[in-house]
Parts: C-alpha cells; sequence; structure tokens
C-alpha cells in the first residue's frame, strides 16, 4: 500500500500520483461474484438528465461484496487481495472451509493466507467480526452495521475506522470519522481494523481525462452561463452573483446550509454532532 509519483514527461504525468497496487495479488476478479453493472449516467427512467455531470467512463462489473459477514463460526482463508473499480478500498477473497468464497473489504494489515472468521466468540483479530458489546473499547472496528442483520453500512471507504467510545445498556457509543459520536445497538456486527488503501487520499488524477474515466463530465460555472441557465448568469464581464449567497441552479443556498432533516429519528441517538467545516476548507466553488 502506498502512491507512485510520474515525472513531467507529459502535462498529463506532471502532477499525476498513483496506488502502486503493491497489496494487489490478483488482477481478475472471481467469476461466480461478479455481475453486470447498469450505467444510469444521471438518467432516470424516462431518460431525463436528473444529475448533471455524469456519463461515459470505463465499463465495469460489480463485485459482490459480503458486508452482512452472516457466515458465523465458519473459518475462511484469506485467498487473494484484488482490486475493486466501484469503490476506494480493496477487496479480499475469502475461501471458506466449506468451499464457499466470499469478497469483503480488505482490513490494514490483512495478508494473504490469514485465516479470518465471524461470530460472538472469536478471537480479537483484525478482519474478524462480532457484535459490538464483544469489541473491547478503544478497538478500531469499520463495516459497522445500523440495523441488527441488515450489513454494514457505514465506515466503509478506503482508511477510515471507528472507535468504540462506551458501552451503556443497549447501545455502544461509536466515534466515527466525521468525529460524531453516535449510539449504535450493541447487536449490530462490525469488523475489527481500519479498512486498507488508506494513501487513496494522496493520489492525483493529474490529467481531465482521468476525470473522464471515471465517468466525470465537465462543470460549467454559474457566472459564466447566461441568466436562463443559472441564478449566477449575465451581466456585463465578470459580475458578482448579485444575491446574499451563493446557490444552486435552482436558486437553493449552495454554502452553509444545513441539509439535515428536523426532527429526524436517528437524531436521538447522536451524542455529539460532527465537526463544522469553514467556507474556506470546503473551497467557496461557485456553482
Amino acid at each position: 500500500m502506498g502512491t507512485r509519483a510520474y515525472r513531467p514527461y507529459t502535462p498529463g504525468t506532471r502532477e499525476r500520483v498513483v496506488s502502486d497496487f503493491s497489496e494487489v495479488t490478483k488482477s481478475k476478479p472471481e467469476k461466480s461474484l461478479v455481475k453486470a453493472k447498469h450505467r444510469h449516467k444521471g438518467r432516470n427512467n424516462r431518460g431525463v438528465i436528473t444529475c448533471r455531470h455524469r456519463g461515459g467512463g470505463s465499463k465495469k462489473r460489480y463485485r459482490i461484496v459480503d458486508f452482512r459477514r452472516d457466515k458465523r463460526n465458519v473459518p475462511a482463508k484469506v485467498a487473494a487481495v484484488e482490486y475493486d473499480p466501484n469503490r476506494n478500498a480493496r477487496l479480499a477473497l475469502l475461501y471458506y472451509t466449506d468451499g464457499e468464497k466470499r469478497y469483503i473489504l480488505h482490513p490494514n494489515g490483512l495478508e494473504v493466507g490469514s485465516t479470518v472468521v465471524a461470530g460472538e466468540e472469536v478471537p480479537f483479530e483484525t478482519g474478524n467480526a462480532m457484535p459490538l458489546s464483544k469489541v473491547p473499547l478503544g478497538s478500531q472496528v469499520h463495516n459497522v452495521e445500523l440495523v441488527a442483520g441488515k450489513g454494514g453500512q457505514i465506515v466503509r471507504a478506503a482508511g477510515t475506522s471507528a472507535q468504540v467510545m462506551a458501552k451503556e445498556g443497549d447501545y455502544v457509543a461509536l466515534k466515527l470519522p466525521s468525529t460524531e459520536v453516535r449510539l449504535v445497538r450493541r447487536e449490530c456486527y462490525a469488523t475489527l481494523g481500519q479498512v486498507g488503501n488508506a494513501d487513496v487520499r494522496n493520489t492525483t488524477l493529474g490529467k481531465a481525462g482521468r476525470t473522464r474515466w471515471k465517468g466525470r463530465r465537465p462543470q460549467v460555472r454559474g457566472s459564466v452561463m447566461n441568466p436562463v441557465d443559472h441564478p449566477h448568469g449575465g451581466g456585463e464581464g465578470r459580475a458578482p452573483i448579485g444575491r446574499s449567497g451563493p446557490v444552486t441552479p435552482w436558486g437553493k443556498p449552495a454554502l452553509g446550509k444545513k441539509t439535515r432533516k428536523k426532527n429526524k429519528p436517528s437524531d436521538r441517538l447522536v451524542l455529539r454532532r460532527r465537526r463544522k467545516t469553514s467556507k474556506r476548507s470546503r473551497g467557496g466553488r461557485d456553482s
């Protein structure tokens, strides 16, 4: 796990920094664990664009990942570490003793040949899955369930982990990567360790073409549009936006507006909200 920087042979390689894929041990996916992936390209069921700036990109196949870890008390051997084009984390291919094969998120430090297992009474080792009630305080976990049996829904991105802060009654307090402290039911499963490929945050695409490969089309600033196309548009030359703050193409506030639903049922489970980010750290880009 690391990065590779290129020499400036071309304008596209001048700033390019990519993963070195040193942890990947297998190039082709397991046939039984992949399926076709339909690309919506930002369109709804009528073919109308509802999400701008999407389309094109490389064709992908979806890897079926086991987020539930519901094969309990059956040991599995890590057969390979693979690249997944659908996420920034790597995948670990597991061979279970009963012959079944599954993908899981590859935790940092899990080597090929290691053994992992899921269950209530399993060793405290990286890659093993267990209920949050069994995880020692201060431990790092990922792929955390919010509803028991539904499968991991949070802390799945590369390099992320949550910390077990406290246990009280039917709930366990977790400190999430966003610094939010939240209560989760004690019977919900989580995987020990940190998600691998943490160096992905140090990579740089280097050129616009690589963004197109990922299925992202160019964005145009609202300030250079006409008034009919964007609230920021119009004026003579470089004109101010003419409003108290930047807005979206549909007139909604673009910066600083809280979008979390009021009286959301999960509010009672949030002990401490995530840290506030300033407009400067978000990058006050013209919509």
